[in-house]
C-alpha cells in the first residue's frame, strides 16, 4: 500500500539501467578527460554561493565533487558513482583521479559491448579483478625509489607542471622526508617561498602575553630546558609549590611548564616568581584537541624529552612530583600559537621503537584521519618542519595555486614512499605483455574478453594525454611501437623519447591507486543490473522577484 504524501517507487531495468548508468558516467568523465596530461585544458565551473566569475579547474577530482546532481535520474545515478570513487581517490593519494577516469571508461565502455553481445557480467567481473592484480603486479616491479633533490623536483614537476614550484617541493621534501610536517598556506606576494622549523612544534601557545620576551618576533627562547608534561589543571596556586620547589632544588633555570589549564590567580603567583636570569617559568597549553589527540601529545613529548607525563584519568597530581619526571632538551621555544623542542634528550632508542611502532601502524590503516594524524606525529618525532608560502596575483590564481600544492604535497608523499614509474601513460603500455600473456591463455569466452578488454585500456592515458595536447594519438602510437619499451611521447617537444631519460615519471603509488579504483569500480558498475528510485524529487518552484515588505 502506498504511503500517504509518497511517490511510489520506481524500478529500472534493463536494457534502461545499462544506458542511463553509461551517460551519466560518461557525462561526468568527458568533463575530466580534458584535465589529463601536462597541456591540460580547464573547465568553467558556476559558483553557487556568489557572483564571481566561475571556478577554472584542471583537477578531475574536484570537478566531480562540484557536480552534485544530473536532471535524468538514472544518468544521476551513473554520474554519482563515478563522483564517489574519484573523490575517495583524491582523498587518499591527492592526484590520479583524471587518470582513473579515463580507465574506468575505457572498461565500462568496452565492458557494456561484451554484455550486451551475450556475456556475463559475474564472470567478466571476476576475470577483470585477475587482470587487475596482474597490472598492479607490474606496476610494483616497474618502481623505482627516488631521492635527491633534483629528483624530487622532477617528479613534482610531473604533478604540478609548474617549474619554481616544483623546484621548491624538491628541496623542501629532500630536507623533511616523506613524513615531514608540511604546511602549506597562502602567501602575500606573487612569489612563492618557503621556510624551515627548527625541531618540532604542536599547535598550542603560550598561556599569556605577558611571559613573552623578545617582543619583535612575539615568542620566547628557552635555553637547556627543563620541561613537565601534564593534562592537569592548575586552578590553586598551591599547585605551582611543589612544580617550583623541585626544578629549584635540581638547578634548573628554564621550566617550560605543559598544562591544560591556569588559573588567573595560579598564573599571577607565576609570573610573581620569575628571577630573569636565575628562574623562569614559561607556561603552555597541552596539545591535541579531544582526550585522544591529548593522549597522543604527551606521549610523544615523553619519548622525545626523556619525561613522564602526569596525566589526570591516571590520577596524577604535581605533589607527587619528582627530578625524574622532567624531560630536558637543547632549546624549546614558544610564542601565543605553538611552541617546539629542539633537540629532545630522551631515550634515543625508545624513540626509535616507537617511530617504529608509528610507522607500521601508518602502513596498516584504512583509514584516512587516522593515517593523516600518524603521519602527523611521525613527522613531528622525525623533526623536519616547513612552510611553503604560495605567492600569486590574483584570489583566484591564489585558490587554485593552493590546491594544486595541496595535491602536489599528497603525491609527493607518495612517491617517496612507493617510488615512482614511467610517467606519461608509458607505465601502462608497460603492464600489456603481461596482459598478452595470459590472454593466450585464456580459455573461455568471458576470460579472453577481460583481458582484450585490459589491454585496450592500457592505452587510453597514454593517447588522452597525447590527444589533449592537440597531436594524433594514433601517429604517436605508432612511433611508440617502433621505438620499443620504456618509450612514449613527451608532449612538451612533440616527440617520441625515453620517458626515463627524459625524466618523465609518475608516483607509483598514485598509479596504482588509480588503476585499482578505476577497474574495480568498472568491473562492479558493470554488474548493476537495476535501479530503484525511491520517490520523485521535489519539484523546484520558480520564485517570483522578492517583493519589499512595507514598513
Amino acid at each position: 500500500m502506498r504511503q500517504r504524501g509518497r511517490q511510489p517507487q520506481r524500478v529500472v531495468f534493463q536494457p534502461r539501467t545499462y544506458r542511463g548508468f553509461q551517460r551519466g558516467a560518461n557525462q561526468v568523465i568527458d568533463a575530466i578527460r580534458p584535465t589529463l596530461g601536462p597541456r591540460p585544458r580547464v573547465v568553467a565551473i558556476e559558483r553557487v554561493l556568489d557572483e564571481r566569475m566561475p571556478e577554472l579547474l584542471d583537477d578531475g577530482g574536484t570537478i566531480a565533487k562540484r557536480i552534485i546532481a544530473l536532471g535524468d535520474r538514472d544518468e544521476d545515478i551513473g554520474a554519482m558513482f563515478v563522483r564517489e570513487f574519484l573523490g575517495r581517490l583524491h582523498e587518499q593519494a591527492g592526484d590520479g583521479t583524471a587518470t582513473a577516469a579515463v580507465l574506468f571508461q575505457a572498461v565500462y565502455n568496452a565492458g557494456l559491448h561484451y554484455l550486451a553481445a551475450g556475456g556475463n557480467a559475474m564472470r567478466l567481473q571476476s576475470y577483470l579483478e585477475q587482470g587487475l592484480q596482474l597490472i598492479l603486479d607490474q606496476l610494483s616491479a616497474l618502481s623505482i625509489m627516488v631521492t635527491g633533490k633534483r629528483n624530487l623536483a622532477r617528479v613534482a614537476e610531473t604533478i604540478c607542471y609548474d617549474a619554481r614550484l616544483a623546484e621548491l617541493f624538491g628541496e623542501v621534501f629532500d630536507i623533511i622526508g616523506e613524513f615531514g610536517r608540511l604546511e602549506i598556506r597562502q602567501g602575500r606576494s606573487r612569489e612563492h617561498r618557503r621556510e624551515y622549523v627548527e625541531g618540532m612544534y604542536w599547535e598550542r601557545g603560550l598561556m599569556s602575553a605577558r611571559m613573552i620576551d623578545d617582543h619583535s618576533r612575539q615568542r620566547t627562547e628557552l635555553e637547556s630546558p627543563a620541561i613537565l608534561i601534564s593534562d592537569l589543571e592548575i586552578d590553586d596556586p598551591a599547585h605551582l609549590f611543589p612544580i617550583i620547589v623541585t626544578a629549584r632544588q635540581n638547578g634548573v633555570r628554564d621550566l617550560l611548564l605543559v598544562a591544560s589549564r591556569i588559573s588567573d590567580r595560579a598564573l599571577g603567583v607565576l609570573m610573581a616568581n620569575q628571577k630573569p636570569g636565575e628562574f623562569r617559568v614559561v607556561a603552555v597549553t597541552t596539545p591535541g584537541y579531544g582526550q585522544e589527540a591529548q593522549m597522543w601529545s604527551l606521549e610523544d613529548l615523553a619519548l622525545l624529552t626523556g619525561g613522564r607525563a602526569l596525566v589526570k584519568a591516571a590520577g596524577d597530581t604535581f605533589e607527587q612530583i619528582s627530578a625524574q619526571d622532567l624531560g630536558r632538551a637543547r632549546r624549546a621555544w614558544a610564542d601565543l600559537h605553538n611552541f617546539g623542542i629542539v633537540g629532545g634528550k630522551g631515550d634515543a632508542r625508545a624513540l626509535r621503537r616507537h617511530i617504529a611502532t608509528l610507522r607500521a601502524a601508518y602502513a596498516q590503516s584504512d583509514n584516512l584521519v587516522q593515517a593523516g594524524k600518524l603521519r602527523e606525529r611521525i613527522g613531528k618525532l622525525l623533526g623536519g618542519s616547513a612552510t611553503l608560502w604560495i605567492g600569486a596575483t590574483t584570489e583566484l590564481e591564489m585558490e587554485a595555486t593552493k590546491a594544486l600544492a595541496d595535491r602536489t604535497a599528497a603525491a609527493m608523499r607518495g612517491a617517496m614512499m612507493e617510488g615512482v614509474v614511467p610517467g606519461g601513460g608509458v607505465a601502462f603500455l608497460s603492464c600489456r605483455p603481461a596482459l598478452q600473456e595470459r590472454l593466450r591463455q585464456s580459455t573461455g569466452d568471458d576470460e579472453r574478453a577481460a583481458f582484450q578488454i585490459l589491454l585496450k585500456a592500457m592505452e587510453a592515458p597514454l593517447r588522452t594525454i597525447v590527444a589533449n595536447a592537440g597531436c594524433d594519438a594514433s601517429e604517436a602510437m605508432a612511433q611508440i611501437r617502433l621505438a620499443g619499451a620504456g618509450y612514449g611521447f613527451d608532449v612538451t617537444t612533440e616527440q617520441v623519447v625515453d620517458v626515463r631519460e627524459a625524466g618523465i615519471v609518475d608516483a607509483a603509488g598514485v598509479m596504482k591507486g588509480a588503476a585499482f579504483v578505476a577497474i574495480s569500480s568498472a568491473a562492479l558498475a558493470l554488474t548493476v543490473d537495476v535501479i530503484v528510485h525511491h520517490r520523485e524529487p521535489e519539484r523546484e518552484f520558480q520564485h517570483e522577484p522578492a517583493r519589499r515588505k512595507r514598513l
